[in-house]
């Protein structure tokens, strides 16, 4: 089995040593336009990618990366983050049209049944917290608001350039605050417990988070080129990258999806996207 041997482990002193690593499986076709963040589908059958450039959702075979078809086409502009709610339906991050689409999805085809507008604009990331809240995030507004039922219920402003936001297993909210080169965390109604960043951590524009099954949250840090995971107790134990194209080597990530222990990048400035496996 070929590891990546450009992942190196960055365990900080008070850190536990936890062995794992990320090892390459395969890439796809260089066919997307700057995709963004990525999302599996509840059935596992699908994975949804924010394909920017071409203004469209494309739908690939999860295991293959085969790409299985698109939809959206002439309906949103420069989408950046797709989630899905607890009702199945996909919610994507319509950029160009400062609104959050609703899609129903059928395997490869979506049709837009509705839409979530606030006081965002430009949103880059958006997230159906297990409370039932839909959290969206403005990337020109520098801001994060919170909707029940379609109604707006909280806000918080002081980012500058959010970007996605992700709920921690104890249902704090994460967010990448993109231009100021750190992480907030949240409490369900947007008032902040902490921010991380600086030089232990070495942010530079960081752009999409995803927790895994250990607790791990994983970070799209897309000027230098990586991925670097947090454990735990949100220290860095684990970095893989540096630019380039091929295993272990990223241009400008951003997307992030995890299953298990399978996980896809996308790999944003070489149009492709990119799956690889946990390794403990």
């Amino acid at each position: 089995m070929l590891r990546n041997l450009l992942a190196t482990a960055m365990v900080l002193a008070s850190s536990p040593v936890i062995a794992f690593d990320l090892e390459f499986i395969q890439a796809s076709p260089s066919i997307y336009a700057h995709p963004h963040d990525l999302v599996l589908s509840p059935d596992r059958k699908f994975l949804y990618v924010a394909d920017v450039n071409h203004d469209r959702i494309a739908v690939l075979d999860p295991a293959s990366l085969a790409l299985l078809g698109t939809f959206g086409e002439n309906e949103i502009g420069a989408p950046h983050d797709v989630a899905f709610d607890a009702t199945g339906r996909l919610l994507v991050a319509d950029t160009n049209n400062s609104r959050i689409a609703i899609y129903a999805v059928n395997g490869a085809t979506g049709n837009l049944i509705g839409e979530l507008r606030g006081k965002f604009r430009r949103p880059e990331g958006v997230m159906a917290h297990p409370n039932g809240r839909i959290y969206a995030t403005g990337a020109s507004t520098g801001n994060i608001e919170a909707f029940e039922d379609g109604r707006s219920v909280a806000e918080a402003g002081g980012f500058s350039a959010p970007h996605d936001v992700a709920a921690s297993p104890e249902g704090t909210v994460w967010v990448a605050d993109a231009d100021n080169d750190r992480l907030v965390e949240l409490t369900a109604d947007l008032n902040v417990r902490r921010t991380i960043g600086g030089g232990g951590y070495a942010f530079d524009g960081p752009r999409y988070l995803a927790f895994d099954r250990w607790a791990r949250l994983y970070v799209a840090d897309k000027y230098t080129h990586r991925i670097k995971v947090l454990g735990a107790d949100k220290k860095i134990i684990l970095t893989i990258g540096g630019n380039g194209k091929g295993p272990g080597r990223f241009d400008r990530p951003e997307g992030i999806a995890i299953d298990g222990t399978t996980v896809w990048f996308s790999d944003t400035y070489t149009d492709r996207i990119v799956r690889y496996r946990i390794v403990e």
